[in-house]
């Protein structure tokens, strides 16, 4: 069984939305063979709780007016560390770049085909390692500004 053409036009439009919001390191599984809850998972990070919560809401509004469908649940607002999007025919994961790193779904996943995304969610491959970079040359910087 793979995952059907409703879901593969879920996941393409939440893709979309993520990227456009920077998420980082946007991928999609089709977990329909291994799952009967499910057809497919997206996975997105982004560096800090506020910008998790912006890619959800902008997903979220997208999913809504585009394709007229609205989450069946909704988890992991309050904190905005790992939020949950349910939409039954597919689930959306949104996670700080940190809990993306500790959970490492993509390890429990990557036995499931990729989906195809479009290509902007593609480009952001690998932004969350860049991004890591930079926050720890910003602050090695500072931390020899402050001690000369």
């Amino acid at each position: 069984m793979t995952a059907t053409d409703r879901s593969v036009e879920l996941i393409t439009t939440a893709a979309q939305a993520a990227a456009d919001k920077l998420a980082h390191d946007i991928i999609a599984y089709d977990v329909s063979d291994v799952l009967s809850i499910t057809d497919a998972f997206l996975l997105a990070s982004a560096p800090n709780d506020r910008q998790v919560k912006s890619i959800v809401d902008e997903i979220e509004e997208r999913l809504n007016k585009e394709l007229g469908t609205k989450p069946v649940r909704r988890e992991g607002d309050r904190d905005a560390r790992w939020i949950l999007l349910d939409y039954v025919d597919i689930v959306v994961h949104v996670q700080h770049s940190e809990e993306r790193v500790f959970y490492a779904l993509e390890r429990l996943w990557k036995d499931c085909p990729e989906l195809d995304l479009p290509a902007d969610a593609k480009a952001t491959r690998g932004k969350a390692a860049e991004h890591a970079k930079v926050q720890d040359a910003e602050e090695d910087a500072e931390l020899r500004g402050e001690l000369r």
